[in-house]
């Protein structure tokens, strides 16, 4: 007697198999090393609201003025491949209603430059490639991938030193769900400035060297899980003057009781962290779920169909 084999069963066999280790696959090489931090990003976030500044023309604080952060970031992408690392040029404007219309950053309120260096995988900071500031910390422009609900230490460039952000709640951002983290910033003393001393109150005539405090009553950021792209924040800074020595606030500089993504860049984030957490959802959840399933199904089909091959007898012809 022999068996017959049928091609079928090879078939099925043979292409369960190749699903149980493209599965592996997926969970244990493709979808890891999808988790990177991009290296080509271009992205333009925007925050707005009420507040005060320090207006230099009629060298007094105005009140009630929209104030307009805008920040672009751009990936630099030959450096980074060189190093290997996510290389982030960061620029960060402050604008009130007077220079906003002009569209030049030099002529803004407050503008900045930065470098961030980061590490694609963990997201944190990598002493290298020019980086300015050096920052600490596990979160800046984005969280880790896979987000949990635990304390993080979010680098604030104002203070110049990482804040503890508390997780607070699961809650939605258009629709959304995200994690919110929230904190504050203390009144710290950041710098100095030299002003005519009588700006701050100062019995010393001429020039003296005022004291720059920042604090932040609310810091919340809204963040999505899987990818910890930041689809929602909300600041509330200020930024005083104080005679040297003094404990008591002599000029505001700026302030805000709630600055927060506007509308575009809100729908933009959460447009972006949707899609980069389906793309991640389907390489680490749903293809190797389906095709775990699927080529077990058929590899046991297979097997069945080998072991139920019919037995023919052999027939020897003169």
């Amino acid at each position: 007697m022999r068996r017959s084999i049928s091609p079928l069963s090879l078939i099925l066999l043979g292409s369960g198999v190749f699903l149980l280790v493209l599965t592996q696959l997926l969970v244990w090489y493709v979808e890891p090393r999808a988790k990177r931090t991009p290296t080509d990003v271009n992205s333009t976030t925007v925050f707005r609201g009420q507040g005060s500044y320090f207006d230099t023309g009629s060298v007094a604080t105005v009140d009630d003025q929209t104030l307009t952060i805008t920040r672009k970031v751009l990936g630099n992408v030959a450096e980074s491949e060189r190093s290997g690392n996510a290389i982030w040029d960061v620029s960060t404007q402050i604008d009130t209603p007077k220079t906003l219309p002009l569209a030049d950053p030099r002529k803004s309120l407050q503008w900045s430059t930065e470098r961030w260096v980061t590490d694609r995988r963990t997201n944190l900071p990598v002493h290298c490639c020019e980086e300015k500031p050096g920052f600490e910390g596990e979160a800046y422009l984005k969280f880790p991938f896979d987000v949990e609900k635990r304390a993080y230490t979010w680098w604030d460039s104002t203070l110049g030193a990482a804040v503890p952000l508390e997780f607070d709640e699961v809650t939605k951002v258009d629709g959304h769900e995200g994690y919110r983290f929230v904190g504050t910033v203390e009144a710290t003393a950041t710098g100095t400035r030299m002003v005519p001393g009588v700006l701050v109150g100062s019995s010393k005539p001429g020039q003296v060297l005022a004291e720059e405090w920042y604090s932040n009553a609310r810091i919340e950021l809204t963040v999505d899980r899987r990818t910890g792209r930041i689809m929602n924040a909300v600041i509330a800074p200020t930024k005083t003057l104080r005679a040297p020595g003094s404990q008591k606030d002599a000029v505001t500089l700026l302030s805000s009781e709630r600055l927060e993504f506007t509308d575009a860049t809100r729908l933009e984030q959460v447009k972006l962290a949707s899609e980069d957490g389906s793309r991640l959802k389907l390489l680490g959840e749903t293809a190797p779920l389906g095709g775990g399933v699927l080529g077990g199904l058929l590899a046991a089909v297979g097997v069945v169909l080998l072991i139920r091959g019919r037995r023919r007898p052999e027939h020897s012809e003169e």
